[in-house]
């Protein structure tokens, strides 16, 4: 074991993961010598080589085409993204290539690639740099979306990624790179995708997270607790596309409520499908309306009122509360 930020828990998993299979190369923006924009890939150039570890021109689409073309001839490329807002260049290719290359060909040809792109805001940078906007990639048939919150889950979640034959988008919380340290295993072992966690036990309200905004929540579900005589489950969804609707259907007729915390704007969030399939699948055993507390929707703001666009805890216990007092 070691005790290892969630940015080290990457760095440690793409260690394993080149080490175990000569296919996996990295590609993206100084990635290189520099170790990348958040240093994930610290110290990887100088064991594996130039040759594995490549620095791309700035071109995101060019460093997702390029993948693709790697992957379906036998590599196991996992491209770097700096940030979310970059990755819009290279949209066309994550819709019409990387998500359909396996059903185009008929089964002929997969791609085993993982897009690691950091996402969320609030950490005081530019615009473009603070996006969350992982239902653009959830929406779409062919991508499996992961998320996780923890180092150990951002290591296992990471190798179980680069084991699939289809394209896995991993969004890595930047907000809490470096936020905390947790007991992580040396070697290899995997997370299991599609396959949520109940990181807390409780009986009268679920409360629904991912990413930056399961620690959070977790403080805030520790507040109301305190303060209130209730018992909340929270569950880390970590896998957005496909998402564990078993786990949280049983959570959900359990409690009788449901509350969904998520840093994407509320409109067309993956919460509202959360809050839609809960709704269809739990309506006799709901004892109020699903909640979702939700950044605003307006585009992330800088610096300034950052901090206010994200729920904050005032917003996620009002959510809370709204579902206990219906």
């Amino acid at each position: 074991m070691s005790r290892l930020t969630l940015v080290q828990a990457v760095q440690d998993a793409l260690r394993e993961a080149m080490r175990k299979d000569e296919r996996t190369i990295l590609l993206g923006e100084d990635i290189g010598k520099n170790g990348g924009v958040f240093r994930a890939t610290d110290g990887l150039f100088e064991e594996f080589g130039e040759h594995r570890v490549i620095d791309t021109p700035l071109a995101e689409s060019g460093i997702i085409g390029a993948s693709v073309g790697l992957a379906v001839n036998g590599l196991r490329p996992i491209p770097e993204i700096q940030f979310m807002g970059f990755i819009y260049p290279a949209f066309e290719q994550m819709i019409s290539h990387v998500a359909r290359i396996r059903m185009r060909s008929q089964g002929r040809y997969s791609v085993p690639m993982v897009v690691r792109v950091p996402f969320g805001g609030r950490i005081r940078a530019p615009e473009l740099h603070s996006e969350s906007t992982e239902t653009f990639f959830a929406h779409t048939p062919g991508l499996t979306v992961v998320a996780p919150s923890s180092p150990f889950d951002a290591k296992g979640l990471l190798l179980a990624a680069t084991e699939s034959e289809d394209p896995v988008v991993f969004l890595e919380p930047m907000r809490i790179y470096r936020a905390f340290r947790e007991e992580v295993p040396e070697g290899w072992y995997t997370v299991p995708l599609g396959k949520a966690a109940v990181v807390k036990e409780g009986a009268d309200v679920t409360v629904i997270s991912w990413g930056t905004m399961l620690r959070e929540t977790l403080d805030v579900v520790s507040r109301v607790e305190a303060t209130q005589n209730v018992s909340i489950e929270v569950i880390d969804l970590r896998t957005l596309s496909p998402w564990d609707e078993d786990t949280v259907f049983e959570s959900v007729t359990k409690t009788g409520r449901a509350v969904v915390v998520h840093e994407a704007v509320g409109q067309l969030g993956l919460g509202a499908e959360i809050a839609a399939r809960i709704s269809e699948e739990c309506i006799l055993q709901l004892e109020a309306p699903v909640a979702r507390v939700t950044s605003f929707d307006v585009p992330a703001p800088l610096f300034g009122v950052e901090d206010l666009h994200a729920p904050t805890p005032e917003r996620i216990t009002a959510g809370i509360e709204k579902v206990l007092t219906f």
